[in-house]
């Protein structure tokens, strides 16, 4: 018999019955339908989410340490290890020559071919480009070939001569370059060695650095534009140049344009096409000047210092004082020179540098053999800007001379936009600058690219030729500010003889090289009218920018101050446990620039107590370091003995790309699996597509100077300079990658020993009420409940 169920079920009846059996069995399929159907709907809603999570491409890490081109690279350096540590095991066998040079190749000296002629290209371009126009200027300052006699033409190869000896090859080479950091040369890395004998010492540095930054601009449109120029030498381009005389200026800007679009391939991949074409080019510069020499060997006279001093001070010198800045010219490559230095290697400039010089005095005194020789050409006497470097060239040879010289001028100004970065990026370390984005295209560290100089320098040099037009005028600006260069850094370097025991010998240098170059300055100074005043506007604006980012700098160091773990720890963890705030999210992230593990910045501190409570799952201070091996990938984390605060130290390699989202995406994982965070899984989906850690949201904290702030003006200043610099510059959002991640910036206090205001006077005291006192006695007063003081009384 069977009945039925209400629910239009059929039930077996034995006996009338229903065993029990049969409804525990029933019971249990439907426990187990009512859990299966539950687990579907749980695997079609993980699913829905995971199929939601593919939607987004979001940067994840591999499960390697390395990519494919980074283990190339790797094995292709412990080659080249491996096979110069055989190079030098042979050598060394091959007596006291094979000994000195393994121990040369082992040091800090090496030599290499490759480098040595990326060095050509990179160190020597500047310097490669004085022989184009120094002769020039020197006959246009003496009236003319007419008056270019024996006595002066003597006279300005001795000065010429023993300029570069002095300057460039003594103080430079021989002295400035074995004093590095780290490799790295320039005024502020020899700054950073000295910077603790004195704070003095700072002023100096910055203005040295201000003026080499300054004549950076200058430079690739002096170079260029003086080489361009010298397509109107030709007889079959004369006639369109002189249809079109802007036609220079267009060429000049196109080839500015295109030069500093190429900065991003990295100095290393230029300078080795750079290089051979400067081994070309100074040996054109030899043979030509050879071949002028060998009608008049007699101009070597000039090698005898004392015809430069006798023309300089003889009254047959029409220029007078204003020689020396002729003069000077002649050695405008020396700093970027040394600066350079991190790029290439010193032995390879060590290397290079005797054929440079060779070369260079072969053409200057051609130069000079070639006026003696044409002394009284009427035809040269009526020229309007004779140009004895090409004037010595027969017709055929001076289309190859146009075409080098062009490619000189692009090389010359390659040499002060690298040196414009390392410049820059010595400024950053020691706090004169911002944290710039910093790239390194190249395999070494001393290759480096920054885009926002980069484009700071094309934007200024193009405006230097809006203004100037073409290269005699700007000409007249260039060199001043690099005289400053020289001489704060001959200061620098005295004080660095001086601290290492040798103290003479920094007196003698000091006094010798800062009267050449005090006399350099001073015959500079007659530019000043005639576009000098650009470039020394040029850099007061950049020793602006340095001296008020270190002055801002400074204040808010003296502000900032770190929480021990005693500290912090108990209010953190009772914010953590306190259920009745709703989480801020997840995982808080915050960006420090403290490397120290062991301690928490206050202003973290205070950004998670301000307003509302920020509270989380798991706080997190991160902050991440550079490291000279270019391929670095490591962390390490302090947990402070909790499972929700987490002080993350990231060391990442200058050539790795700082992905702090996908990093920080890894780290938690490695700590998720270890136990030492707790599980966070996402129950909808994120734009960051990892549904097994929870929402992350980024924080960036900076300062405002408060109204109370004990604070000179001086000191305002440099913070509200700094503040709007670092806005014009970039923010960190964009370095670490964060922009996408809608990040929360936060503005906190700059509280610099704020003063105390005095008490307000609160007008009309309250007086205690009586019972039956009307409404108005509250407000304290005079006779029929009217208030003191003229206050109207106030009706509620």
């Amino acid at each position: 018999m069977a009945d039925s169920n209400p629910k239009g079920g059929r039930i077996r009846r034995s006996g009338g019955k229903t065993t029990s059996s049969e409804q525990a069995r029933q019971a249990a399929a439907a426990k187990a339908a009512a859990a299966k159907a539950k687990e579907e709907r749980a695997k079609e809603e993980k699913e829905a989410l995971l199929r939601a999570d593919t939607f987004t491409n979001a940067p994840k890490v591999s499960r390697r340490t390395l990519t494919r081109e980074e283990r190339e690279e790797l094995v292709k350096r412990a080659e080249a290890r491996n096979k110069e540590a055989e190079k030098l095991s042979t050598a060394a066998a091959k007596g006291r020559f094979g000994r000195w040079w393994a121990k040369l190749q082992s040091g800090p000296n090496k030599i290499t071919w490759t480098m040595a002629i990326v060095a050509l290209g990179v160190v020597y371009g500047d310097i490669g480009t004085s022989p184009l126009y120094t002769a020039q200027t020197f006959l246009s300052g003496q009236g003319g070939i007419a008056n270019a006699d024996r006595e002066a033409v003597l006279g300005m190869l001795s000065l010429v001569f023993w300029s570069i000896t002095l300057i460039t090859t003594v103080k430079y080479v021989f002295i400035a370059m074995k004093i590095d950091n780290n490799g790295e040369g320039g005024i502020f890395a020899l700054y950073s060695l000295i910077r603790r004998r004195g704070a003095w010492l700072a002023i100096p540095a910055m203005v040295g650095g201000a003026a080499f930054l300054a004549d950076s601009v200058l430079t690739p449109a002096v170079s260029i534009s003086s080489a361009v120029e010298g397509l109107q030498t030709l007889p079959p381009l004369e006639h369109v140049f002189d249809e079109d005389p802007s036609l220079t200026l267009m060429i000049t800007v196109c080839i500015i344009v295109v030069l500093f679009m190429v900065q991003s391939r990295g100095t290393e991949s230029i300078g080795r096409v750079f290089g051979s074409i400067v081994l070309i080019w100074f040996t054109f510069l030899a043979v030509v000047g050879l071949a002028n020499l060998s009608n008049d060997w007699t101009v070597f006279a000039a090698l005898n210092p004392v015809y430069g001093v006798r023309f300089l001070f003889s009254p047959h010198n029409a220029a007078g004082i204003a020689l020396m800045g002729t003069v000077f010219l002649s050695t405008t490559g020396a700093e970027a020179l040394y600066s350079d230095m991190g790029h290439v290697g010193r032995g390879n400039i060590y290397f290079t540098w005797p054929f440079i010089k060779i070369a260079l005095v072969c053409n200057y005194f051609g130069q000079g053999a070639w006026i003696l020789a044409h002394h009284h050409d009427a035809r040269y006497m009526k020229m309007a800007s004779l140009n004895p470097f090409f004037q010595m060239m027969t017709p055929n040879v001076r289309y190859v001379a146009v075409v080098l010289s062009v490619t000189a001028g692009v090389i010359a100004s390659q040499a002060l936009i690298t040196g414009a970065f390392t410049m820059v990026s010595e400024a950053t370390r020691l706090n004169w600058m911002p944290h710039l984005q910093v790239r390194y295209p190249a395999r070494t560290r001393g290759q480096l690219y920054i885009p926002v100089v980069n484009g700071v320098l094309c934007v200024a040099t193009l405006l230097v030729l809006a203004m100037f037009k073409d290269s005699e005028h700007i000409s007249a600006a260039y060199g001043l500010a690099l005289t400053i260069t020289m001489i704060t850094t001959t200061i620098l370097l005295a004080v660095y003889i001086w601290y290492t025991g040798r103290r003479l010998g920094a007196i003698v240098f000091l006094l010798v090289f800062l009267a050449i170059q005090c006399m350099f300055f001073i015959a500079s100074m007659a530019k000043f009218l005639h576009g000098g005043w650009f470039t020394m506007l040029l850099t007061v604006a950049i020793l602006f920018v340095m001296y008020t980012w270190d002055e801002g700098t400074k204040l808010e160091r003296a502000q900032r101050r770190h929480m021990r773990t005693k500290d912090f720890l108990p209010t953190l963890e009772k914010l953590h446990g306190d259920f009745r705030i709703p989480y801020f999210a997840d995982n808080i992230v915050y960006l420090t620039s403290d490397n120290e593990t062991k301690r928490l910045d206050t202003d973290i501190f205070f950004s998670i107590f301000a307003d509302h409570p920020k509270r989380a799952r798991a706080w997190w201070a991160v902050s991440v370091e550079t490291t000279d091996n270019p391929f670095t990938r490591e962390y390490e984390v302090e947990n402070f003995g909790t499972d929700f605060l987490f002080r993350v130290r990231i060391r990442l390699g200058f050539k790795v790309s700082q992905s702090i989202p996908a990093y920080l995406h890894q780290i938690m994982h490695d700590l998720s699996k270890s136990g030492e965070l707790p599980q966070q899984k996402s129950i909808y989906p994120k734009v960051d597509a990892d549904p097994n850690i929870g929402t992350i949201r980024y924080v960036l904290i900076h300062k405002a100077l408060m109204p109370e702030s004990k604070v000179s003006a001086r000191g305002a200043l440099s913070l509200q300079t700094k503040y709007a610099i670092r806005h014009l510059a970039g923010s960190p959002v964009k370095w670490f990658g964060l922009a996408p991640y809608n990040p929360l910036v936060e503005v906190q206090p700059l509280f610099v020993s704020t003063r105390r205001p005095p008490r307000l006077k609160r007008i009309g005291e309250p007086v205690e009420l009586s019972p039956g006192r009307g409404r108005s006695a509250r407000f304290g007063g005079g006779r029929d409940g009217q208030p003191t003081g003229g206050i109207p009384a106030v009706t509620l």
